[in-house]
Order: structure tokens, then sequence, then C-alpha cells
């Protein structure tokens, strides 16, 4: 799928995209929810931004008494006096100022945090599928860029253009009252001032999501490349590497260069026109002064009030090409909160429709599924989403007891690993049934459907974390000892005590210090920590020597003993003593048996077992 065929996928999956992306800067009010919990110090903090709005407009009329009474009147007791109280307000601001910066700098950073954690505890929830679609650096740039960029501007630029528009509006009813023939210039001129913004906005807020849509690609193309590095290197792919992120890097540049020289064009009309409009106010207000229609001070003042009007509307529209660039990010995230899970758990057992209540109540009625088995299949058709006219499964059935072993062969894409992905539920079945001790899987809760399972995947994935870490993932809670006598059933301690710090010793990226050996055993004695009901094997020793495996076979016999497992095995002589053996091919159960009745009746079998056990059980 072409990168642009994942990005329609994304934007599909979002219900609200379209609503979202049509309300511009109206996304920075969905932010809402999140600052609700916080209202009492957004009211502070608005309080303290129009306590310092008003002082910073009283010192206009401090400017006019200064110049009337203390310069033209003469009277230096007027002046000291008057300073005094100059000083006093310009204290007073300070005080303000802080806190308003403290106040609303808290909430910003406050609410990106929450929105982080919003974003993460919704992508955790959301089904395999999805991010088989979208990609992961994609994802990383909304959580990261995004809050960030989000986390700025409401911690600063939101604050400073609500105190511009603040100080625009005081200024305009200041400049009424000190002068109307004046204002009138200035009220004339305010629409010449405010057509950039405009014209301009909409291009600016357009450009802002290209931009950052434009990084997120920039640090998906190097993060999976860095991945990659090894492939990379042994293909001599650097220089093609380099040539293709240069221009994944320019053509940001690019993006970005077109929303700078916008927002600059923005800035720069809005500033020309601003101050065009006080040079031809000062210039009439110096002719009323001549004539001796107003005073000096009069005039002071209101050229301080013009300059007040004139600096909000110059930061206003600055801000706003921050603040579209907010809007962008809040709708980028805004589209990751809206994704609706596909796989979600009921939210109560009766949380079905009614056509659907038989179904879920029904026990399996199946020649191959009785009342007393554990794990069920019944009728189950299954396709990808990515593959919908390929059946992965086709017409499944069949049933395990309750400490039975089963072990799953056939060739690859018969739709063994499949059966592991519905029986885990990270997809739904298009037809048929899964049950789970004679529960449709559906009618069952995730974490209740998951819980009792543990999983050793053919191709283990470690974290970046200590052996603690990965060890206890299977539980938690479990004391250092317990992991450690985990390690040994695993035969993996006698490993692990070598490395540089031992259980301490961090694995790096995907467990990329280990081979694939040890990260295998690191992966069984997870699952034996975790000691679960069911036990899921996918090639669970495919990675070991044969001195290892022989060991770890040991080691899975023992934890397999009276647990339900189903085996994924390639290797015949692994599965030998399973209690029964589903041969699978093209999505189909077609033989059932022990290893001795499949040598007997299966023809697909036998052709197996002579390719790896050659004559000797043909």
């Amino acid at each position: 799928m072409s990168q642009e065929d994942k990005q329609v996928s994304s934007k599909k999956t979002s219900p609200k995209q379209t609503k979202v992306a049509k309300s511009g800067l109206g996304n920075l009010l969905n932010l809402w929810p999140f600052l609700k919990p916080y209202r009492w110090v957004l009211l502070a903090a608005c309080c303290t931004l129009l306590f310092t709005a008003g002082l910073n407009l009283s010192l206009g009329q401090g400017v006019k008494l200064i110049v009337d009474d203390g310069f033209i009147g003469g009277s230096l007791e007027k002046l000291n006096q008057t300073l005094g109280i100059f000083l006093f307000i310009i204290v007073l601001m300070a005080i303000g100022t802080f806190t308003r910066f403290y106040l609303v700098t808290w909430i910003g950073e406050r609410v990106t945090a929450d929105i982080r954690k919003a974003i993460f505890n919704h992508l955790i929830t959301l089904e395999p599928n999805y991010f088989e679609t979208n990609r992961s650096g994609e994802l990383m740039s909304r959580l990261t860029t995004d809050t960030t960029l989000l986390q700025s501007i409401m911690g600063s630029s939101l604050s400073f253009a609500l105190r511009s528009f603040l100080m625009m509006l005081g200024g305009l009813v200041m400049l009424l009252l000190t002068n109307i023939k004046l204002t009138l210039v200035v009220f004339g001129a305010l629409p010449l001032v405010m057509l950039p913004v405009f014209i301009f906005g909409k291009r600016v807020r357009k450009l802002s999501r290209d931009s950052q849509d434009t990084i997120a690609d920039v640090g998906t193309y190097a993060g999976e490349i860095l991945q990659q590095v090894k492939t990379v290197q042994s293909y001599t792919r650097e220089d093609t590497e380099r040539s293709a992120f240069a221009k994944e890097v320019e053509r940001a540049f690019i993006v970005a260069k077109n929303r700078i020289i916008n927002r600059g064009l923005l800035t720069s009309l809005v500033i020309l026109f601003s101050f065009s409009a006080i040079g031809v106010m000062i210039y009439i207000g110096a002719s009323d002064v001549l004539s001796g229609n107003m005073s000096g001070g009069e005039l002071a003042a209101f050229i301080f009030y013009a300059a007040i009007v004139a600096g909000g509307v110059a930061a206003v529209s600055e801000v706003l090409g921050e603040l579209q660039r907010a809007a962008g990010a809040t709708e980028r995230l805004l589209e990751l909160l809206a994704v609706k899970a596909v796989i979600q758990s009921p939210t109560n057992e009766m949380d079905t429709s009614s056509d659907n209540q038989t179904e879920l109540s029904r026990k399996p009625a199946d020649n191959n599924v009785e009342d007393d088995y554990h794990i069920s299949f019944s009728h189950v058709n299954f396709s990808y989403p990515s593959r919908p006219n390929i059946l992965a499964l086709n017409h499944i059935s069949f049933g395990i007891k309750r400490g039975e072993t089963i072990a799953l062969v056939g060739t690859s894409g018969a739709g063994k690993s499949t059966i592991f992905e519905l029986l885990q539920r990270f997809y739904d079945p298009q037809q048929g049934a899964i049950y789970l001790n004679n529960k449709n899987l559906s009618s069952i809760p995730l974490t209740d459907v998951r819980q009792p399972m543990a999983m050793v995947p053919q191709q283990p994935t470690l974290f970046s974390a200590d052996v603690f870490h990965n060890i206890g993932y299977g539980d938690p809670a479990a004391p250092a000892q317990k992991i450690i006598d985990a390690a040994k059933a695993a035969h993996a301690h006698e490993f692990i005590e070598h490395l540089p710090e031992g259980y301490h010793s961090f694995l790096g990226e995907r467990g990329v210090r280990l081979s694939g050996g040890q990260k295998q055993r690191i992966i069984i004695a997870r699952a034996i920590l975790n000691d679960p009901e069911i036990l899921l094997l996918d090639e669970a020793t495919s990675a070991l020597d044969a001195e290892s495996e022989q060991l770890v076979q040991e080691a899975l016999i023992k934890l397999m003993n009276n647990r339900t497992t189903i085996i994924i095995a390639h290797r015949l002589a692994t599965i030998v003593h399973a209690d029964r053996i589903l041969v699978m091919e093209k999505g189909k159960i077609i033989n059932e048996g022990s290893h001795q009745e499949l040598l007997k009746t299966s023809t697909r079998y036998q052709k197996l077992a002579a390719l790896q056990f050659g004559h000797k059980d043909k």
C-alpha cells in the first residue's frame, strides 16, 4: 500500500475528521474537555490577565498627567507625585505578569501532559490492523511534535494573544474617551489593517497543517531506515538513502518556507497599515494641539493608546499564525482520539443486539464442538482487512478440551497463525464464532479473553529495558527471585548472568543485544512467569540450537502440564507427543489425529514426515 493510500486509510477511520477540518480555529475549542478540570486555575489566569491589562491601560492617563501637570504645568510636586504612582503601577504590573505567566504556563504543561496520556491510552486499545495501515512514525509525530507545539502555544502564545486582544479592545475604549475625532481616524484604518488577516489566515492554517505532516514524514522515513540500518549497509544503499532522505527534508523545507513567507507577509502588512494609520493620526493630532483644540497631554495619551492598539493588532496577527499551527496540531490530535476501535470489550454481557443474543448464549452445535471444550471454533470464516477477497480461514471448526495439547501443522499461509490472532481477539471472524469456556469471545471483556493466555511467538520482540522488566512483563507483581526462577526454568539464567550487569542489563531496542535463541528463552521465561491457563506456542524453539532446544523443550513440557496448549510447528519432532494434530492447508483443516494416526491416514502428513524423518516413519 502506498503512503498516500495509508494516509487515506487512516483518515477514513476517523469519522470526525471532516467536521474537525472545517472548524479552523474552532478546533481549539475542542480542547475544553482537557481544560475543564483546571477551570479555576484558568479563571485565576484570566483575572490576572484582566488585572495587568487594566494596569497597562492606566499608564496612558499617567502619561497625560505627567505631560500636562508636570512638564507643561511646571509643578515639580505634582510631577513627583505622578511619577510615584506611575512606578507603583509598574510594580503591580510586574507581580501580575509573573502570576499570569506562571498560571498560563502551568495550564499549558498540564493540559498537554493530559492530552499525551489520553492519546497513548487510546492508541493501545486499537486493534493491530490499525497499526498495519498507519505508520508508527506518523503516530509518534502526533504524540510528540504536535503536543509539544500545542504545549508551547497554550503556555505562552495563547496568553500573549489574549493579552494583546484585551489591550487592543481596552485601547480602543480609551481612545474614544480621550479624543473622538482621532478615534474615528483609527476606526477608519481598522478594516485596512484586518484585511491581510482574512486574506492570509486560512492559507497559513493549511500550510501549518501541511508543515506538520511533512515533518512527520521525515521522522517516519528516518526511523524506518535506522531500524533497518543493517539491511541498508548490507546492500550498500547508504547513498540512495541519503538522497531519498534529503528529498524528504527538502520537501518539508519548501512547505515550511511557504508557511514562513505567508506569515511574514501577514505580519508585515498589518504592521505597515497599523503604523501608517498612526502616522496620519499623529499629524492630525499635532495640528489640533497647535490650533489649541487639545492639550499636549491628551495627544501624548492618545499616541500611547494608539500604539497599544497598533501593537495589539500586530501581535494578534502574528500570534494568529501560531494559533493556526495549533489548530492544525489539534486537528491531527483529535483525529487520533476520534478513531473508534473495531475490537471492543462489551460494556456488559447484555450489551448486544437482540439478533445476536441467541448466537452469544448458544453453545456451539457442531459434531466437533462439545459443551466441555475449553476453546472451540465453530464454522469460522475470516479474511484479513487488507486482503478481503482471500479467506485466511475457510469454514474452520474444532474444539480443545481443558488441559489438552494440540498442534497445528501445514505450509506457510495455511492459516495457523491466524487462529492465534482470532483466539486473542486481535480480529473478529466475518462468519462463525469462537468460544472460550462456552462463551462467545465477543461477549467477554477483552481483559478476560487475553489474561488467561500466554504467547511465545516465532519472532520474539523484547523491550529496550532490562532483563528484569522483560521477564517480569509476564507478572509485574512478581518478586525478583520468582523472575530468576522463571529464567532458570527456561534455561536463560546462565547467559543472563554473563551479561554486563546481569538481570539489570538493558537489552537495546527490540532486544538487539541478544541472539535470536537468547531472546526466545527470555520470552519463554516470561510465559513461565505468567503461569497461564492457555499456552500459545508459535515455533517456540525455532531459533535455538540443538542443545538449547532440548533443554527448553523439557521446560515447555513442564509448563504445558495441566494447561490447554496450542502449538504451531513446522518441525514435527517437537509435536509427536501432542494429544492431537490438525493438518491445515489453504485455511482448511484437512486431517486430524495423533502423530501415529496421521502417518497412516493423512497423505499430506506422510509427505511432511518423509521430508523430516526420512523413511523411518513412513
